[in-house]
Parts: structure tokens; C-alpha cells; sequence
């Protein structure tokens, strides 16, 4: 790893530093990066998380200020509901109280004690331990009862092994990070003068992060419609009746996905499919399919893993197809959840930039490359928005309608 002294070469400086709204919509989009990468770690209960996305909070500690912090804990709630397709179901209100509670928590022991007197590994760990306890409360009255006093304690214990890891991690990159040097002056400790930004970006793809259709289809969607469409069909996709249905509503949105321009690694994303069935087959019950040694393979573990992989990726494909980095949603906290969404997927696009072995590294590299390619793409926006179009917008409803069509196609031909 180059010294933070040291330019690499051919390293430049952005024209300018990210303003604030910039650096909130970064760690906005690096927490829905991490959510993705954590909603594929099988969970014996669906609200608990490991904590891969409060790693952006623990670093906007000493970067935000108050009122900056706790909206950028809103863009995560808000951005995992979205990505981890939880936004209309009590997982949501799990995921809303713990990261309020660990938030708070979190910022209230870095301003009591400051942070030469405390590192990130306690803040790190009480933030989990509070964000356990306040699941915990809810998981007793909404789903489990007097029955939760048998979860407690491994999820606990799961929170403060997790929550000091974290905060280790944390301080580890912090420590040798030349962009968290860059947003918080962090070289006057640690010697990394002369903070410089990565190599220049090397992107292939068009202005919009996708190649156009020919004919310009897909570029010619407007933004917001193309999300608002994409939005109706997760909906429809959440709620299909059956397997097979969301089976084949995951095949069409793989042929959108293509039609979009974006490119997809399909053999990752089938393994990545295989190892979300496989890690749900140890927890056993129905029919029993086959036995192999130890390991049973049920017919409800086995549907349920299925289940949960098409959803994942379906999620993923239908997000990537619908989303577009000129969307803005309405509001300020709209537009910065607009904003986040868009960096996540430059993100995506530079996680090659993570290489096993220089992790740190990497992942430093790729926050100061994402935040010039960033700035680099708000100095080109200028170019008009895509304008309306009755027969996009026509088209859009008939893409909608035949989600939903798919999705009840098999129970149409069982009867």
C-alpha cells in the first residue's frame, strides 16, 4: 500500500473538495452497498443483522454534523427497506428502532468522551448492544412472546462480538485511510500528510453508468417514471402468491435487466443464489427430500432458501434496471436517498477494487475514486432532463402489467 505521503501515480486532486451534501450521500450509498453485501449472510432471525452498514455511521461520527448524522441513519433505514425488500413489513420497524437506538447511542459516547479518550470499538459495541436490546423489546411484544427470553442471549452476545469487531475494522481503516484523512483532518494524528485523492477514473460505461439500447429505449425513459414503475413491480414481486410465479417475475427481470444495457455476472449471481439455498437447508422441517451424512435437505428449508435467493437477486436485477443515476426523488431527504442509490451503483460497478489481501486498501481507493467519478458526474449534469413521453410512460404501465400477469400465471393454469 502507497504511504499517505506519497501521490500514486497519476493521481489528481478533484477540482474542488465534496461539499457536505456530497459526503452524506457517499456514506449513504456505502451503507447500501454493505446492506447488499449483508442481506446475503444467512440470519436465524429475520431482523437480526450483523452491523456491515453501520460502518459508514461509525465513520461519519467525526465527519457530520448532528443533524447530518441522524439523517444519514434515516437514508440507511429507508435504503435497506428498499434493497432488502422490507419496507412494508415489521422488519422495517426492527430495523428503524435499532438503528435509531445504536445511532444515538454511538453519538452520544463520541461527544462525551471525544475521540482521543475513546476509539470506535466501544461505541461500536454499546451501539450494537443497543440496537439488540431494542429488538429484543419489540421481537417479545410482536412476534415471539415469553419465548424470546431463549434468543436473548446468543443474539446479545452475537451483538457485542459483532459490534467490537466492527469497531476495531473501523478504527483500523481510519487509521490508515487517506479519504477519511481528507474529511477529517485525521492526518494531524496519524502522519498522513498531503492527502491526495485515487488514480483518474477509468469508466467504460456512458454518463448515465449504462450503455444505451439501440434505439436509445431504455436511455430515453425518464428517471423518475422508470423508478416509480420499477418500485410498483418489487411491489408486485413481494407480494406474489406463489413460488413459481415469483420464479418466472425473476426471469422477466433478468430480460429487463439485459434490455437496460447494464452488464450482470451471471455466474457470481448464481452462486450467490446456490450459497443462500445451501446455508438455509440447516435449519430443517417438512418432508425430508434426501439425507447426506449429517445434513438433511427439507422440503420447507429447501423451498425457503429458494424462495429467498430468487427475491434477493430479482430485487437486485429489477433495482438495477429501474434505477438511473439522473433520478430525484422529491423532498431533500427524497433527493439524497436518490443520490445514495446512485452512488451505491458506482460503487458496484468499482468493488473490483477490493482485492483479497489489501482489503483496507481497497476499499479506501474505492471511496476516493467513487467520490471524484461523483463530483466529475454533478459537473456534467447540466445536459436536460429526459423530458416525458406518453408512449414511454404507456410502455412503462404494459412492462407493470405484465409483471403482474407472470406473477399469477401459474395459479391461473392450476385451476
Amino acid at each position: 500500500m502507497p504511504q499517505p505521503g506519497n501521490t500514486p501515480e497519476g493521481a489528481h486532486m478533484p477540482s474542488r473538495p465534496a461539499g457536505k451534501r456530497q459526503t452524506l450521500a457517499l456514506l449513504g450509498g456505502l451503507c447500501f452497498f454493505l446492506s447488499t453485501l449483508e442481506y446475503l449472510i444467512p440470519k436465524p432471525l429475520p431482523f437480526m443483522r450483523i452491523g456491515l452498514a453501520n460502518l459508514p455511521l461509525l465513520l461519519a461520527l467525526d465527519i457530520l454534523s448532528p443533524g447530518d448524522f441522524f439523517l444519514l441513519a434515516l437514508i440507511k433505514v429507508l435504503g435497506q427497506g428498499i434493497i432488502g425488500g422490507t419496507l412494508f413489513s415489521y422488519v422495517f420497524l426492527f430495523s428503524l428502532a435499532g438503528t435509531f437506538a445504536s445511532a444515538l447511542t454511538m453519538y452520544i459516547l463520541r461527544r462525551l468522551f471525544g475521540k482521543k479518550r475513546l476509539g470506535f470499538a466501544g461505541p461500536g459495541c454499546a451501539g450494537a448492544m443497543a440496537s439488540n436490546c431494542i429488538q429484543l423489546v419489540l421481537a417479545r411484544y410482536f412476534v415471539f412472546g415469553t419465548a424470546i427470553r431463549y434468543l436473548a442471549p446468543p443474539f446479545l452476545a452475537s451483538g457485542f462480538i459483532t459490534g467490537i469487531t466492527l469497531g476495531i475494522i473501523c478504527e483500523y481503516f481510519c487509521r490508515r485511510s487517506r479519504w477519511y484523512a481528507q474529511h477529517t483532518g485525521y492526518a494531524e494524528h496519524t502522519g498522513a500528510q498531503h492527502v491526495v485523492a485515487a488514480g483518474p477514473v477509468t469508466d467504460t460505461t456512458t454518463g448515465d453508468g449504462e450503455k444505451p439500447l439501440r434505439g436509445g429505449l431504455w436511455h430515453a425513459f425518464n428517471a423518475d417514471e422508470l423508478f416509480a414503475a420499477g418500485l410498483i413491480m418489487a411491489l408486485l414481486f413481494l407480494f406474489c402468491p406463489s413460488l413459481p410465479g415469483r420464479i418466472l417475475q425473476f426471469i422477466f427481470f433478468f430480460i429487463l435487466l439485459l434490455l437496460s444495457g447494464k452488464k450482470l455476472n451471471v455466474l457470481s449471481a448464481l452462486l450467490i443464489m446456490a450459497g443462500i439455498v445451501f446455508f438455509n437447508l440447516p435449519a430443517p422441517y417438512g418432508k425430508v427430500l434426501a439425507v447426506i451424512g449429517p445434513l438433511r435437505i427439507t422440503q420447507g428449508s429447501l423451498l425457503t432458501g429458494v424462495e429467498k435467493a430468487v427475491t434477493l437477486e430479482g430485487l437486485v436485477m429489477l433495482s438495477a434496471a429501474c434505477i438511473k443515476n439522473d433520478l430525484r426523488l422529491p423532498g431533500s431527504i427524497g433527493g439524497l436517498l436518490g443520490e445514495s442509490l446512485r452512488i451505491a451503483g458506482l460503487l458496484r460497478i468499482r468493488k473490483g477494487t477490493i482485492k483479497k489481501g489489501h482489503i483496507t486498501e481497497g476499499i479506501d481507493r474505492l471511496m476516493l475514486e467513487t467520490e471524484v467519478q461523483d463530483y466529475e458526474e454533478r459537473q456534467a449534469a447540466s445536459r436536460p432532463k429526459t423530458k416525458r413521453n406518453i408512449r414511454n410512460i404507456l410502455i412503462l404501465g404494459g412492462i407493470v402489467l405484465l409483471t403482474a400477469a407472470i406473477g399469477f400465471m401459474p395459479n391461473n393454469l392450476l385451476k
